[in-house]
């Protein structure tokens, strides 16, 4: 490989990683703490922030103008500058196609605070306004969560919190499905089944609580390991992890919804009291019950968008889902959702969808209706499809209710640790303080040692923890006291090749060949002794990675990685410099030790 190759190699690579890197960055360097603060937050939490700004900032606009509206506003009001000139040529527009256009409005030389507060017009111009400045907080927020998610992040051990061992008793639910008349043909795939379910109900419902970024995994084949870093509560843990999905299919009373609705537009406040039950219950059959309809808004929250009324008989549980995709329909494109039910599920069903065709099925979780969809056809075999003008969000929102909300495992809390914010900064102080003072240390030995070829080492050394923290953030991987050791060690380690590679450079030196000469032989000979070991520490650690758990596994897989990015640096970027110098820089001696040349 010649060293144009090589740089070009090196280049890419480098660029790749700053693209891995650059969320971390951004997160770690670039986003102030207040708004780590809120990003780190639940949904529910940065959306009642975000509706307080809007209004505090609508406010003071309105305040701001009353006092003098040819105030003009600082550089941080350039967003709602933009959406006034925005307003002003909608509106210019609108008086063109009125055939006024005389009187169309102007975008004015100086955009103050009272032409802003001009350009939003229409009976509801103060919520456009504060839907304008709202939706600017939330952008904001969830782009710097979006980094959050995308960076390095730091573990339970380094960041405090709570860890939580959860055990699924799969042989107690296995026995009620039975009970209930469930055929199991393969017992070991119902309970790999079962535990990812399980994994995932735990997974969402923990994040509804808002606490951020939980690490949820399998342990073995009937314990789940929950680590939750920063602040969380033990009651509220305890209460989500014992808790259950409720998922199941009710038919839609359309008679009901509309007198319902009828009434509800009339007294909106007096219909509903403080536990969320109807007043006057016979507004309704007494077959019937009033739910939200819910559709996720621009927080990824389920907003509810009116009311439903369902019959109180459930027409299918849950549980009979089996398993559910999202497609495409063939003739129109649009997004639908299939899912599979068992095989009494299919019974149920196919009796009472033929005897209920073009009526509403609603989905209900949590006592909310997530989708009512209008029954074609009876729909028999247990396949059943469900379409009706769906968004993409839509459809994976209803597959994911359909996959995750039933959720009929036992669980037990086996064992708790939560650990100290304090901890977490000390432990983090000692880590990188024996991260560099090791990284140091090596490279000062080296330049000592090799002199002018020492600095070769530290090159590679530096671009070496470069790649590594890079390759962390691109899988998003989570980094601990054990992955500090692991880089530690690498450190140590990934020097092994540089010292190879100068002592065969030295060994042909000291044979008289030229610097040119010396450097190809002492590459090539030094390359399947550097190949040679650092294979086998990559296996071992693959191993340990596959087979070990926790601080284990995070040691073994930060090794993996360091070992991968050291013989990058040893054998690529090592040799393209000392190429350099000698091609480029026509140096014909060499600095690689004491008393060689």
């Amino acid at each position: 490989m010649n060293k144009r190759s090589r740089f070009i190699i090196i280049l890419v690579v480098l660029a790749v990683c700053f693209a891995f890197l650059w969320p971390s960055i951004s997160w770690y360097a670039c986003t102030p703490k207040d708004q780590q603060s809120l990003a780190l937050g639940s949904l529910e939490k940065i959306k009642d922030y975000t509706v307080v700004k809007a209004k505090e900032e609508v406010d003071y606009l309105i305040a701001t103008a009353k006092a003098n509206p040819d105030t003009v506003l600082d550089s941080s009001y350039d967003y709602l500058v933009k959406s006034a000139k925005k307003n002003y040529k909608e509106n210019a527009k609108a008086y063109k196609a009125a055939g006024i256009k005389e009187n169309a409005p102007k975008i004015p030389a100086v955009m103050t605070v009272g032409a802003i507060l001009d350009s939003f017009t229409g009976t509801n111009a103060q919520g456009d306004l504060s839907a304008v400045i709202e939706g600017k907080y939330r952008d904001e927020i969830l782009a710097a969560k979006k980094r959050y998610n995308s960076s390095v992040k730091l573990g339970l051990d380094l960041s405090g919190g709570m860890n939580v061992i959860v055990r699924a008793n799969l042989d107690e639910a296995l026995a009620t499905k039975k009970a209930e008349g469930n055929e199991i043909t393969d017992e070991a795939q119902w309970k790999k089944d079962a535990m990812a379910q399980t994994i995932e109900t735990l997974t969402s419902s923990i994040d509804k609580f808002g606490l951020t970024s939980p690490v949820i995994r399998q342990q073995g084949e009937d314990r789940i390991y929950i680590e939750i870093p920063g602040a969380a509560d033990r009651e509220s843990i305890n209460s989500i992890i014992m808790g259950k999905g409720i998922l199941n299919f009710r038919l839609v009373d359309e008679n009901a919804t509309n007198a319902f609705n009828a009434y509800y537009a009339q007294n909106p406040a007096n219909t509903f009291n403080s536990d969320g039950k109807l007043i006057d219950p016979s507004i309704i059959p007494d077959d019937c019950e009033v739910m939200g309809y819910y559709v996720k808004d621009d927080y990824g929250l389920d907003e509810r968008t009116g009311f439903i009324a369902v019959k109180k008989e459930i027409a299918l549980d849950g549980e009979h889902v089996k398993s559910a995709i999202v497609s495409a329909d063939q003739t129109t494109n649009q997004p639908e959702v299939n899912f599979i039910l068992d095989s009494e599920g299919a019974v149920i069903f196919g009796e009472f969808t033929g005897a209920h065709v073009n009526e509403r099925l609603a989905i209900v979780s949590d006592n909310k209706v997530k989708s009512a969809a209008t029954i074609k056809q009876a729909i028999n075999g247990g396949q059943v499809n469900l379409s009706g003008g769906f968004s993409v969000e839509e459809a994976q929102n209803i597959q994911k209710v359909l996959q995750t909300a039933s959720l009929s495992v036992p669980l037990e809390v086996e064992s708790q640790q939560v650990v100290g914010a304090s901890l977490g900064e000390q432990a983090i102080h000692q880590g990188l303080n024996a991260l560099l003072w090791g990284l140091a240390a090596v490279l000062l030995f080296m330049i000592l040692y090799y002199k002018g070829a020492g600095f070769n080492a530290v090159v590679a050394q530096i671009l070496n923890m470069y790649i590594m923290f890079s390759v962390l953030s691109a899988f998003n991987l989570t980094l601990t006291l054990s992955s500090v050791a692991g880089m530690i060690l690498t450190v140590g380690m990934s020097v092994d090749a540089n010292v190879i590679i100068f002592e065969r450079i030295k060994e042909e030196l000291k044979n008289g060949k030229s610097r040119a000469a010396a450097i190809a032989s002492g590459f090539d000979n030094a390359f399947w002794a550097i190949m040679d070991s650092n294979i086998t520490t990559f296996i071992a650690a693959a191993f340990l990675s596959k087979l070990g758990t926790g601080s284990i596994q995070g040691f073994a897989v930060s090794l993996a990685i360091g070992v991968c990015s050291s013989v990058f640096t040893a054998l690529v970027v090592s040799r393209l410099m000392f190429d350099f110098n000698t091609e480029v820089a026509n140096r014909k001696t060499m600095s690689i030790g004491w008393g060689v040349k």
